[in-house]
């Protein structure tokens, strides 16, 4: 399982990555969010990277 945490604002960014923060459960700045650690996830982790920490859980 993999600890994420949105770091930086969505404000002004692509709506591409706004929507992929939104599916992973992140909404404002703080969220902290669960998720397994496969593929998917990672994928979505790698396009968002400059706005999150990740963290194992």
């Amino acid at each position: 399982m993999l600890k994420i945490k949105l770091v930086k604002s969505l404000s002004g960014r692509h709506d591409k990555h706004i929507a992929t923060a939104h599916s992973l459960g992140l909404r404002r700045i703080g969220n902290t969010v669960t998720q397994p650690d496969n593929p998917q996830t990672r994928g979505k982790i790698e396009q968002i990277k400059y706005l999150i920490c990740v963290s194992e859980a």
